[in-house]
């Protein structure tokens, strides 16, 4: 069963009022690269751009940002996440019932492939994400203590002790994979952002401020950012408006 329904304003390109959430988005495809899969993130922020409240992302979104989320989620072949997020929040990347029927009415997979990158800290295998029935490739660095993966989960070991995400990509294009959602963590953001493949930034602006050190959106890129002085620039591609929040999407041209 849907949740909602959600009512939205579109802002952007072409103005309507009082739209629902899923109408609103019927039209929407995930951003096409050639050769490696295409990336977007999505990610809620407060007002003032932080990512967290209470160490997860809980609380700073509505039902209708959580709904939204499963529609993005929806569009992609693969959902992506960071072991940080995982020891967080114990994430499920799962589309609900009403979408995966979709999608399996459309011939896909009802859920996409789910996808966790880990470096060199050992990876919690007893939350949800390991459940299910829908593909699941868990990535570790070169460094990484775990030797086999839990049943449904193919185990892939990186070269490197982080995960490069070029090499990433590169492996998940071997399994048919053409569009990645990353939900996080901001760390994992960053080496995407450092590395020029972003494609597309899903931004919710949940109506708070908070005044915290909590984390951003996108860390700091270890070593300095390239962008640091020639920023690199987004076209926006689409502003709905739910209530006093703000539903936010702006695409890139890949620079990796």
């Amino acid at each position: 069963m849907s949740d909602g329904p959600f009512r939205v304003d579109r802002l952007w390109p072409d103005q309507e009022l009082d739209l629902d959430l899923d109408a609103a988005m019927a039209g929407y495809r995930p951003p096409s690269a050639d050769g490696r899969p295409a990336v977007a993130i999505n990610m809620v922020t407060s007002i003032d751009g932080r990512a967290q409240l209470g160490g997860t992302a809980e609380g700073l979104g509505s039902r209708a940002d959580r709904r939204l989320m499963r529609l993005y989620r929806a569009a992609f072949d693969a959902v992506g996440s960071g072991a940080g997020t995982l020891r967080a929040t114990g994430i499920w990347l799962r589309v609900g019932k009403d979408l995966a029927a979709r999608r399996a009415a459309e011939d896909r997979p009802p859920n996409p492939t789910g996808v966790l990158i880990a470096g060199s800290e050992p990876v919690p295998t007893d939350t949800g994400w390991f459940t299910g029935d829908e593909p699941r490739i868990l990535i570790v660095g070169s460094t990484n203590p775990m030797t086999a993966a839990p049943s449904g989960t193919e185990l892939l070991r990186a070269p490197d002790p982080r995960p490069a995400p070029g090499w990433v990509l590169d492996r998940l294009a071997e399994y048919g994979i053409r569009s990645l959602l990353l939900e996080g963590g901001p760390s994992l953001n960053a080496s995407f952002l450092a590395a020029g493949l972003i494609e597309e930034v899903c931004w919710t602006v949940g109506a708070h401020l908070l005044g915290t050190d909590a984390l951003p959106m996108i860390a700091a890129i270890e070593g300095g950012s390239p962008y640091a002085d020639e920023p690199r620039r987004g076209s926006l591609a689409s502003v709905l408006r739910h209530e006093d929040e703000l539903f936010l999407r702006y695409r890139f041209e890949r620079a990796g």
